[in-house]
């Protein structure tokens, strides 16, 4: 893997790199219009934090006391794991990628042309969410007292909406020994000869 740091992102798609498109190729059948895409991942994001926050809060009840110093910490701690979210999305592919920040509009992402497995196109989505998410999460379902890894965990994981929302379309879309690429803001898959 080879990070290229391609600071502002311009808000262009056709600027994305982008590699040439396999014989027989076909997009990931998504929502087309940026806006609602935008308001379902953020419905997405606000549904699965607050059930979770629920969740936690249940849990963790009797040491609500913490929770004065830790919950700020925890989410500040998720806010912190943004860069390093999208470096966990760069280490999964091999070849060359490219990380865009925009932060007046909230836009951080990794994007790569080469070609890589249903399976590994999977892994590197959750990759983060797992790391950032769900393991605090779950530790600190299990050690209540830790509401830290609980505010982070809950929040990293409802920010993880868009990863979800590809990895449903890979597990969907794509037939088995099928191949994908990102072509701009979009996933396309093919079979190989």
């Amino acid at each position: 893997m080879k990070l290229h740091y391609m600071g502002k992102y311009n808000l262009d798609p056709e600027s994305l790199p982008r590699g040439e498109h396999m014989p027989g190729a076909a997009p990931f059948k998504e929502v087309e219009d940026t806006r609602q895409m935008s308001l379902i991942a953020n419905g997405a994001s606000v549904v699965l934090i607050v059930l979770q926050g629920i969740l936690a809060a249940a849990r963790c009840r009797l040491f609500l006391w913490d929770a004065r110093w830790q919950l700020p910490l925890g989410c500040a701690a998720s806010m912190l794991a943004l860069f390093p979210h999208e470096l966990l999305h760069a280490v999964c592919f091999k070849d060359d990628v490219y990380l865009y920040t925009n932060w007046a509009q909230g836009l951080l992402f990794v994007v790569g042309p080469e070609t890589m497995s249903k399976a590994r196109f999977i892994f590197m989505s959750l990759l983060p969410n797992l790391v950032f998410g769900f393991v605090p999460y779950v530790v600190g379902m299990i050690w209540p007292r830790l509401i830290f890894c609980l505010a982070m965990g809950t929040l990293c994981i409802g920010m993880g909406a868009g990863d979800y929302y590809n990895v449903f379309n890979a597990a969907t879309q794509m037939p088995k020994g099928s191949r994908t690429y990102l072509y701009g803001f979009h996933s396309w898959w093919y079979m190989p000869q």
